[in-house]
């Protein structure tokens, strides 16, 4: 048994109420568990009477949820616990008294009002783009331009904007209609144009009352001007990218067409001479895991109409494919991008394109070129190889893994080093 609580365990010596709370969050957010007779540091203490606290919990969860989720009882006769299995499910929000909770790492803590909006949209099987937009003056010059361009329709009327599911005869515009109008009135992008250092700010642009296509336009426009230049190469000019283009618009688009709008606050994006990163609203979503993320085994869109406009205009290829082209525009480069996940923003770092060592000191050089064929190899292993001692040598790994080159499989002495 595990000696410590997580977001997905918890830990009860005995039966009270409060436990309730936990099955609230777990049934609003993800599966968990509930150990009774279990003290704080993992320790089975048991239970006087496990059967009879089992009935107890049974029709406590009974009582006092609204509506009732799904759950399951195991009692472990030997050590005299409870195992409470609580399943995330889909008729939220779940309530206990009459508030929704959630778990912040290993404590449970009532949502807010926003978060609790977002749970009565998902317990009803909607997003937050379909609600009906409070404005009906709405106007797609910049959209229809566009759709000209890619699709070759002669005029966005009413029965085109059907089609893209932005307009109904029952409701009228949409949110994700006036996201994609000229008169956009929800926050869009802020981008900051660093010097040598953040106290150096070159340019300062913020995108406001335009389209998201006009916005994301501007943003590549910006982006070319920035970290595109023209080279000479065996005497043929051609365009040199320092951060690769294609890598920039799929992180970009995803962090348009996967960020949360109901957060008042705009993506935000800072250029670097080394790097960009681009700052989304909003966490992975409800049921992903990061590594699910990472891999593109799940696709879950925030904003699926968006999303389609997107695609339809070809600023998205594929749903659920966008991480992985980004790593493969960095195929041959030492550097590679970064990917930051918290619970309300995700964090897309793009460095400059390196083909060579430049970036590394000698010393990191000597280690990257051990793991460069492909093997990876523990530190001590390392320390013999080159003849450089503990403390250099950890101090050089943690180098090269803040720079997203080499990455560690495990911990402690059995670690190992691999290049990414």
């Amino acid at each position: 048994m595990t000696n410590r609580e997580t977001k997905n365990l918890e830990f009860k010596s005995e039966v009270s109420k409060t436990y309730l709370k936990t099955v609230s969050a777990y049934a609003n957010y993800c599966d968990g568990e509930i150990y009774f007779g279990v003290d704080d540091n993992g320790k089975a203490v048991g239970l006087k009477n496990p059967r009879s606290d089992a009935l107890d919990i049974e029709n406590q969860i009974n009582g006092n949820l609204k509506p009732v989720p799904n759950f399951s009882i195991e009692i472990d006769d030997k050590l005299n616990i409870i195992k409470l299995h609580v399943s995330h499910g889909i008729h939220k929000p779940y309530l206990f008294n009459g508030k929704a909770y959630k778990r912040s790492d290993s404590s449970t803590v009532e949502i807010d009002r926003l978060e609790y909006n977002r749970l009565i949209l998902e317990g009803l099987n909607e997003d937050f783009e379909a609600l009906p937009s409070r404005r009906e003056d709405l106007h797609f010059t910049f959209l229809e331009l566009k759709l000209k361009e890619r699709l070759g329709i002669t005029e966005l009327n009413k029965d085109i904007l059907k089609t893209l599911n932005l307009y109904s005869d029952k409701v009228g515009y949409n949110i994700a209609a006036e996201l994609l109008s000229d008169n956009n009135s929800y926050p869009s992008i802020e981008i900051i144009h660093f010097g040598s250092n953040i106290n150096e700010i070159i340019e300062h642009v913020i995108f406001t009352n335009t389209s998201n296509v006009e916005q994301f336009d501007k943003v590549i426009s910006m982006f070319d001007r920035i970290y595109k230049y023209e080279g000479i190469n065996n005497a043929q000019r051609e365009i040199i990218e320092l951060i690769p283009s294609k890598a920039l618009r799929e992180a970009l688009a995803n962090a348009i067409v996967h960020r949360v709008w109901d957060i008042k606050t705009s993506i935000k994006i800072s250029m670097f001479q080394d790097r960009a990163e681009i700052v989304s609203p909003g966490g992975l979503p409800i049921g992903i895991s990061d590594k699910e993320y990472l891999n593109g085994q799940l696709s879950i869109l925030r904003n699926p109409i968006v999303g389609n406009v997107f695609f339809r205009l070809g600023y998205i290829e594929k749903f659920g494919t966008g991480i992985r082209r980004i790593m493969s525009t960095y195929k041959k480069s030492y550097t590679k991008p970064e990917f930051r996940f918290f619970e309300n923003s995700i964090i897309v770092i793009l460095p400059l394109l390196s083909e060579s060592l430049s970036l590394f000191s000698k010393d990191e050089s000597i280690v990257f070129n051990i793991l460069n064929n492909s093997q990876s190899f523990k530190r001590k292993e390392i320390e013999e190889m080159t003849d450089f001692n503990k403390d250099k040598v950890i101090r050089l790994l943690n180098k090269l893994m803040s720079k997203n080159i080499i990455e560690r499989v495990g911990m402690g002495p059995e670690a190992k080093y691999t290049k990414k």
